[in-house]
């Protein structure tokens, strides 16, 4: 008899109500994305002075109402690692069981760090700052733990490929291993661009969302 489960096989065994634990947890990684883009979204929409064109949603963050991003950056931190959870829980130790888990961790670790050292002001924003400014320390840090933590969502999402195959879901399995390069794609156009950034960023929230949600799915046929 294999030492080693499958997969489905792991999940026919789990009992109702851990799946159901699993599958409220992994919820939080579904809802974290679309909450986050949403509220950054309106406040875009509405805030004087903000520009997608020119702005990072991060620095919403700044000026008087910039506590709202920060909970935004909070409460989508602790959706992730929530989902993170989650994740760990349905996966067990079938395929990406143990390294997707923790990647979304750090993803959603870093939404933390991103609260806790703010984005430089800039480009207009808030009304009355200047084009340019220099680096801060803390302003550092965010772009660092952005940087890091879209990283590891990007590794991710690769990982995750493994079990949305197991699972019978290949034509998922195959976009989440392209995802990343649109992703990365929009990082990399940030300096030209800053709506190419928010974009990429927006796809890798996005398209973690959709992912999750498919791996809370029966496999393939069943």
């Amino acid at each position: 008899m294999p030492q080693t489960l499958s997969a489905s096989s792991q999940a026919v065994r789990t009992s109702p109500a851990s799946r159901a634990t699993a599958r409220g947890l992994m919820a939080g990684a579904v809802v974290a994305g679309p909450l986050f883009l949403g509220v950054g979204i309106v406040q875009g929409l509405t805030r004087e002075g903000f520009d997608f064109g020119r702005n990072a949603i991060s620095q919403l963050a700044l000026g008087e109402a910039g506590w709202i991003q920060t909970m935004n950056f909070l409460i989508a931190g602790a959706l992730l690692i929530a989902g993170a959870v989650g994740l760990r829980r349905a996966l067990g130790g079938g395929a990406g069981g143990a390294w997707g888990p923790v990647l979304t961790g750090v993803f959603g670790a870093s939404f933390w760090a991103a609260a806790a050292f703010p984005a430089d002001p800039g480009a207009g924003f808030p009304v009355g700052s200047p084009d340019a400014t220099e680096m801060s320390a803390h302003g550092s840090v965010h772009m660092l733990a952005g940087m890091v933590g879209y990283l590891a969502l990007c590794a991710a999402f690769v990982v995750m490929a493994r079990p949305l195959a197991a699972r019978g879901h290949r034509r998922w399995a195959i976009a989440s291993r392209v995802v990343p390069v649109a992703v990365l794609a929009g990082f990399t156009a940030s300096a030209a661009s800053v709506l190419a950034f928010t974009l990429g960023a927006g796809l890798g929230l996005v398209w973690l969302a959709a992912a999750t949600a498919r791996l809370t799915t029966a496999p393939a046929g069943r």
